[in-house]
Order: structure tokens, then C-alpha cells, then sequence
């Protein structure tokens, strides 16, 4: 049994790599080809820095861990494909059926590999890939200018006690701070009490408090007759928030770029303010399902093993695998957006390629390998 697993990962983890690699290098190339016309650029904050050469293939290899999550499991389909597929033509296979290699212990022993790519692949999304893909959006700010989107920034809401509060945030700066945020907190009945502004804030997590810098507070008194305005500025003021900085920063980056823990907490935050979830939640099933592929193309590449190849016709079936983790992926985009857009259950939208493809990939096992 130990020379059979020898056998057959080692051919399957060397293809894998073999694979990955080159998704790797083409990914970066493509990458570099996009920063190239930001080479030279100066610093906004410091004018004697400037964005060259170096720092643009630092954060091309910042890209590389969310490039890897997301190809692993293409990849790991073609390289198996190509595997079984020259051990079947070269008869190494028929040999191994032979000594007592069944399709149930086939199964079994790619599954075990599947599952140990499915924990790879789990640890990459959730740790190494959102830490990576932060420290090159920080580093392209660096260089490039301050994170935001669009010209309105990016909207939170808040809550305290008998208060409504939505909390505008206009950029995210390199070094972690907040620029030009504005606080409007409304009292139950959906009247302005008082509006922030404020140039700058930083935001302490452990005292669940915005420091904020150069205020404008302005206060309302809705029980005076008539209302009147109460204006002040303010060199600083400590606000206490429930918003943590993670928060502020999913609302101004990608939400898949987010680990699975955070991407659940912001959820709940949206959900605690009666805000739509919908996309977060089908991305938060898609990082729980994603890696579970893993298994999937395990054995959707197994039964070509099984089948009988000519001198020269192995490339048409590692083109077939090429093609199934190409429609693999482009599946999971698609039912993403139509969940979204059909408001579907998020577990449904997110894990229905993986059901299509468990069910093909054990329907070919069933009719190539258990029936023929």
C-alpha cells in the first residue's frame, strides 16, 4: 500500500506543481503588465519615493498567495488528469488494477489526497491570502494615493443607546487611518441630533473608540422652539463606536479577500443594523465550500485513469481537464451573481457548482468505472 501511494502521489503531486507553476507565472506576468504603467510614479505623502521596479514586483508576489487560492483547485484537477492519464498510457495503471487496486481503494486513496489539498486550500484563503493582499493594497496606497471608492467613500451604520448612527468614511490611508469621516446620529424617531466631521481618525479596538482629529460638531436641539444649531470645533474628541477597523476596511476592499471568521463578524454587524447581506453571505459560503472542490476534482479526474489511450491521444483528455476547471470557475462567478441578483439562499448559490460537478464526476466514476 505505501508503494502504491508513493506511486501515484508522487506523480500526481509533481504534476500539480508542475501546473501550478506555470498558472503562477502567468498570472504575475499578467500582473506586472497591469503595474507597468504606474512605474515612476511619486509618492503623494513623501515625493522622494518613488514607485519603481522593486516595488512593483514586491506587490505582484503579494498577489501570488490570492492567485494561488484561487487556480489550487484548477489546478489540481489538470495535474491529476495528466497523471492518471500518462500512468493509464504507459500501463503503469493496468499494472496496479492488476494487483488488486480497486475502484473503491482508487477512490478512497484520492480522496484522502483531495482532503489534504482541501487544507491547504482552506489556509491559504483564510490566512496567508488576506494578510498578503493588505499589505499590497497598502503598498500600492503608498505609492499611488489613499484607498476609496468612488467620491462618496464608503457608508456604515452604527448603534446606541435610543440613537440610529451612519458613519461615512472617505479614504483609507497606508499607514491604517481614516480620512474625512463623518458621523450623523438620529434618535428613534429618525430626527438629527448631531453630525461629526472630522480630517482624520484612528480607531482603537480595545477601547471600541475613534480618536478623531480637526472636529466640526454640530448639535441639535430639537427641544428648544424653534430648533436651533449648536456649532464647535474641537482639536480632537474621542467617539465610542462598535466599528472596528476590519469592518472599515470591508467596506472599502473586497469582501472575498476577507478570512472566513472576519467575513462572519461583519456579517452579523450588517445583520445587527438591518443592512442587506446577501453578497456578504454568499461569499462567506464560498469560502466555506471552495476548498471542499478539492474533492470534487479528485474525482472528476479519476476515471481517467480507466480509460484506453493511444501513442498520441493523451492530449485531448488533458485538454478536457483543462476545460472542466476553466467551466468550474467560470460556474462559481455565475452563480454568485445570479444568487445575488435572485436573491437565492447563499448556501445554494455558493455550493451549487460543487453539487453539479460531485454529481457528474460520480456519475462518470459509476458508468466508466463500476459499470464498464
Amino acid at each position: 500500500m505505501k508503494t502504491l501511494r508513493k506511486l501515484i502521489y508522487g506523480e500526481v503531486l509533481l504534476a500539480v506543481g508542475f501546473v501550478t507553476l506555470a498558472f503562477l507565472a502567468l498570472f504575475a506576468f499578467f500582473d506586472l503588465i497591469d503595474e507597468l504603467p504606474a512605474l515612476g510614479q511619486r509618492a503623494a505623502l513623501d515625493p522622494a519615493l518613488e514607485y519603481g521596479l522593486t516595488q512593483a514586483l514586491l506587490y505582484v508576489a503579494l498577489q501570488q498567495p490570492n492567485n494561488l487560492y484561487e487556480l489550487l483547485p484548477i489546478a489540481l484537477l489538470i495535474g491529476t488528469v495528466y497523471a492518471l492519464v500518462r500512468l493509464a498510457q504507459a500501463t503503469e495503471f493496468t499494472i496496479l488494477r492488476t494487483s488488486g487496486l480497486g475502484p473503491w481503494l482508487a477512490l478512497r486513496q484520492m480522496l484522502v489526497l483531495g482532503l489534504a489539498f482541501s487544507a491547504l486550500t482552506f489556509v491559504i484563503g483564510d490566512y496567508l491570502a488576506p494578510w498578503s493582499d493588505r499589505q499590497a493594497q497598502l503598498l500600492q496606497a503608498t505609492y499611488q494615493g489613499r484607498i476609496s471608492i468612488g467620491h462618496t467613500g464608503a457608508w456604515l451604520k452604527d448603534r446606541a443607546p435610543e440613537r440610529q448612527i451612519a458613519v461615512n468614511v472617505g479614504a483609507l490611508e497606508p499607514d491604517g487611518s481614516l480620512r474625512r469621516v463623518r458621523v450623523f446620529e438620529f434618535d428613534a424617531q429618525g430626527r438629527l441630533l448631531r453630525t461629526l466631521q472630522a480630517e482624520q481618525a484612528t480607531v482603537n479596538a480595545t477601547a471600541h473608540t475613534w480618536h478623531l482629529q480637526q472636529v466640526l460638531v454640530r448639535q441639535f436641539d430639537t427641544q428648544a422652539l424653534p430648533p436651533r444649531l449648536q456649532s464647535e470645533q474641537l482639536a480632537q474628541l474621542d467617539w465610542p463606536s462598535g466599528l472596528s477597523a476590519d469592518m472599515v476596511t470591508v467596506a472599502l476592499l473586497r469582501a472575498d479577500r476577507m478570512s472566513t471568521w472576519a467575513l462572519y463578524q461583519y456579517i452579523e454587524h450588517l445583520q445587527a443594523n438591518q443592512q442587506a447581506t446577501q453578497r456578504y453571505e454568499i461569499e462567506f459560503w464560498r469560502k466555506i465550500f471552495y476548498p471542499l472542490s478539492c474533492l470534487v476534482m479528485v474525482v472528476l479526474a479519476l476515471p481517467f485513469a480507466y480509460l484506453h489511450f493511444r501513442a498520441k491521444g493523451a492530449a485531448a483528455y488533458v485538454f478536457v481537464g483543462v476545460m472542466l476547471g476553466l467551466s468550474f470557475v467560470l460556474l462559481s462567478n455565475m452563480f454568485g451573481y445570479i444568487g445575488n441578483l435572485l436573491a437565492w439562499r447563499p448556501w445554494l448559490a455558493a455550493a451549487a457548482p460543487a453539487l453539479l460537478y460531485s454529481v457528474a464526476s460520480l456519475g462518470a466514476f459509476g458508468w466508466l468505472v463500476l459499470r464498464r
